[in-house]
């Protein structure tokens, strides 16, 4: 059997095994040492944001944001509807409830419009808000600056989770820096990783510090172990560190290597009248973290499904959108203000391998099986 092609596999630098290394050599294979804060300065840096807490997932930066902002107990946090789990997840941790907001087609992120209607319907309700968790989906920036407007007006906290959007851009401007808080993942199929990871990015010292002691279990500052909040296991291995460190020296070469597939996907496939890719609206520059299609029926009975399958015949991963949470089952009993345009994208969509070590031989094997799929279906 050939190789099979990935959908998004980690891609290393060269000096991940050399930080690895002098981990080992100094013996800090603990929570603590020179990788864990180089990577948190470098990604200080990239972003010029004051505060950067690495951390062992972007789910774990997330509850802690969510902490940081008071949510607890029946608060209600407003979620995009369209995204992965892993969003919606922490806003259960604390026991809270999420109320799910559809997408909007130039981006499929939030929809502001949408946004602000679903905040008024919670007031009239006697529910104001507590927190809004904005997610910027397959690097795609939201409409970030309305969202933005939204929350101001409304004096709800708004947590960007910019889980797959590092280095993508809204007029300019990082994704990941317009909130007071944001978060990122370093996961293993992510632009860069470090095996299993992520931080919490934040403008203001006291939500970094805050979140930094709660991810030591928060100890208080006592030469013995005593501890005034419940604490949690969250920090990041400096082992894992070191691979980061080393991937946030290539950032940029990943940036650019994700969006050559993108174009080439396009160019390559542009004259398949079923298929539409998501275009960068005006003032959006995406990462393109994941090249993803749209396949519209159009009478030669192709449709998402049936492509992924001739795919993964011929050993190529793709994988449909993210499936609305309101139609997953442990999400389908909370509210939700929809516009059926999330659900037509998880009907239609599908993710196509998009690693920046993809080779240009694989590349166009994929091409040539997306192509094979259409050709067959018009013989037939």
């Amino acid at each position: 059997m050939s190789k099979r092609i990935h959908l998004s596999s980690p891609h290393m630098s060269g000096n991940e095994l050399k930080y690895v290394q002098e981990a080992f050599e100094k013996n800090y294979v603990a929570p603590v040492g020179e990788n864990i804060t180089q990577l948190e300065n470098a990604l200080q840096q990239y972003l010029k944001m004051p505060h950067v807490v690495a951390l062992n997932s972007g789910t774990s930066a997330l509850h802690l944001a969510l902490i940081n902002v008071g949510v607890d107990r029946g608060d209600e946090v407003i979620v995009s509807d369209f995204t992965f789990s892993a969003s919606v997840n922490p806003v259960l941790y604390q026991r809270a409830v999420p109320v799910f907001v559809d997408c909007e087609p130039s981006t499929w992120n939030m929809d502001p419009e949408l946004l602000e209607e679903a905040i008024k319907d919670r007031l009239q309700q006697g529910k104001k808000p507590r927190a809004i968790i904005l997610a910027h989906l397959y690097g795609m920036p939201a409409r970030i600056d309305q969202i933005r407007s939204v929350a101001r007006r409304y004096e709800i906290p708004l947590i960007e989770d910019a889980a797959e959007a590092l280095g993508s851009r809204y007029q300019g401007q990082l994704v990941g820096t317009f909130a007071d808080m944001s978060i990122l993942s370093f996961n293993g199929n992510k632009i860069i990783t470090t095996s299993g990871g992520g931080a919490l990015v934040s403008k203001r010292k006291d939500y970094a510090d805050h979140a930094l002691y709660l991810s030591m279990q928060a100890k208080d500052d006592t030469p013995h172990y005593q501890h005034s909040e419940v604490g949690y296991n969250y920090r990041m291995s400096n082992v894992l560190a070191g691979i980061g460190r080393a991937q946030m020296e290539v950032l940029h070469k990943r940036i650019e290597q994700r969006r050559h597939r993108f174009h080439y996907y396009k160019q390559a496939l542009g004259d398949i009248e079923e298929i539409s890719f998501l275009e960068e609206p005006a003032g959006c520059q995406s990462n393109y973290w994941l090249t993803t299609i749209l396949v519209h029926p159009n009478g030669r009975g192709i449709s998402k499904e049936v492509l992924r399958r001739n795919l993964d015949a011929q050993q190529i991963d793709s994988r449909p959108l993210w499936k609305p949470m309101h139609l997953q089952p442990v999400f389908e009993a909370y509210p939700r203000y929809l516009n059926a345009t999330g659900t037509d994208l998880f009907q239609k969509g599908l993710c196509l391998p998009s690693g920046s070590n993809l080779t240009d031989e694989d590349a166009d094997k994929v091409v040539q099986e997306i192509k094979k799929t259409f050709r067959i279906a018009s013989c037939c």
